[in-house]
């Protein structure tokens, strides 16, 4: 598989460094395979087998580790004295009170701790209580596009049609193992029906004990069908009502917050340009994959514009740009992208090969006073062209790792 070299390099970085290295992100985004592939570097420069503890926690033969006393003594009882111990656990969050033990095995010298979980709340509570600024996140996403096109030819699949490639990329989403099922839909749709319950059943019904799924069923289809639109608890209690499902607002927030904690769902919050402030109000929510959107909703009617504008937000998130939606008066641009000394206005549409649609794109983009750089993503292969300063960009050339 693919090396995921940014992933990598974020280790790299903070290896045998003392804070504990956190593996998060979307169940089946490649966490442990991320971290099998470290383990398997380590060996490859002749790190001893004797010096690497990994415990993989949803394993049959690891139960007796749910507890975190022995999880603690068992790992304590293999640190090499006077060498670095490397500490891996997988699906850690699966050992209640799990904080204790890797704040106890943290404390111990020479000790470099590796953990994966699939919830952002791994770190609340008591572990960030007692780990506060000893720890650093590795957010994981699925595969990019770039990443996506590689693997294809690690799995003989076709690349020479980047647009095909593109489409195949939208239908059936961007989770490492989809690649490897070579475009059978029957097999990726089954695959990814597994993923959506576990994440359905296991991450969020039963770890916040909610006994209505098909509720909160609704709610996730509705957020999957509304990916790049503004979306409000009241909006969505009002269409469930409506149709008949009975749901509360505060209800419908908390399954709104479950669903970003799960990494299913991405919030983006608005920025007032004119006013230079940040607003509380209408979030737009972004899908993590598209594969799970169609495998939910079936692949009729997808809406490509806010498909495009979602895999672009998410290849921004990717390069670690701080995101929000642009408000200018009435006016909204799709991205105000901010990165140390440099700042960027982007408008996604589809076309704009209709002369309407290219004055709509381009309307708030030429309100901007400021003399940051204003760019339009679209899947128009026209070559570049500069629309009275505002800079076009084809968007297969930006997924595919293309500056802005």
């Amino acid at each position: 598989m693919v090396l995921r070299d940014e992933y990598f390099s974020q280790l790299e970085a903070f290896r045998e460094k003392k804070v504990i290295k956190v593996f998060t992100g979307l169940r089946r985004c490649g966490k442990s395979f991320l971290m099998q592939q470290f383990i398997e570097k380590l060996r490859a420069e002749g790190i001893s087998d004797k010096q690497i503890i990994y415990f993989r926690l949803d394993d049959m033969e690891n139960e007796p580790l749910l507890d975190y006393r022995v999880l603690y003594s068992t790992i304590l009882a293999r640190i090499t004295d006077g060498r670095m111990s490397y500490i891996f656990l997988d699906e850690v969050q699966l050992c209640p009170q799990f904080q204790k033990a890797v704040d106890s095995l943290y404390n111990k010298t020479q000790t470099d701790i590796y953990i994966t979980g699939p919830n952002s709340d791994l770190l609340s509570g008591e572990l960030a209580t007692l780990l506060s600024g000893r720890y650093v996140t590795i957010d994981m996403q699925p595969f990019s596009f770039a990443e996506y096109l590689h693997e294809r030819t690690e799995q003989a699949l076709p690349v020479d049609d980047v647009l095909q490639c593109y489409a195949d990329y939208v239908r059936y989403g961007s989770l490492p193992f989809t690649v490897q099922l070579k475009n059978n839909a029957e097999n990726i749709n089954q695959y990814l029906n597994g993923v959506y319950n576990t994440i359905l059943l296991k991450d969020i019904s039963t770890r916040h004990q909610i006994n209505d799924v098909s509720t909160l069923e609704a709610v996730i289809r509705f957020m999957f069908a509304n990916t790049a639109n503004i979306c409000t608890s009241k909006k969505i209690s009002d269409t469930l009502t409506s149709s008949g499902r009975k749901v509360s607002q505060p209800t419908v927030e908390n399954y709104m917050h479950y669903l970003e904690e799960c990494f299913m769902v991405y919030k983006l919050g608005r920025y007032d340009i004119k006013g230079k402030e940040y607003l509380k109000t209408l979030s737009k929510y972004y899908i993590a994959d598209t594969g799970l959107r169609n495998m939910l909703l079936g692949y009729r009617n997808i809406d490509t514009g806010h498909i495009l504008e979602t895999l672009v937000f998410l290849e921004l998130k990717r390069r670690k740009y701080e995101l929000y939606t642009g408000k200018l008066g009435d006016l909204e641009i799709d991205f105000v992208a901010k990165t140390q000394g440099s700042l960027f206005y982007i408008q996604v549409a589809e076309s704009v090969s209709d002369a309407s649609t290219l004055e709509r794109e381009l309307k708030p983009l030429k309100k901007v006073s400021d003399s940051y750089p204003c760019i339009l993503i679209t899947l128009d292969r026209s070559p570049n062209e500069d629309y009275d300063g505002v800079r076009h960009l084809y968007a297969l050339d930006f997924l595919q790792g293309a500056g802005l």
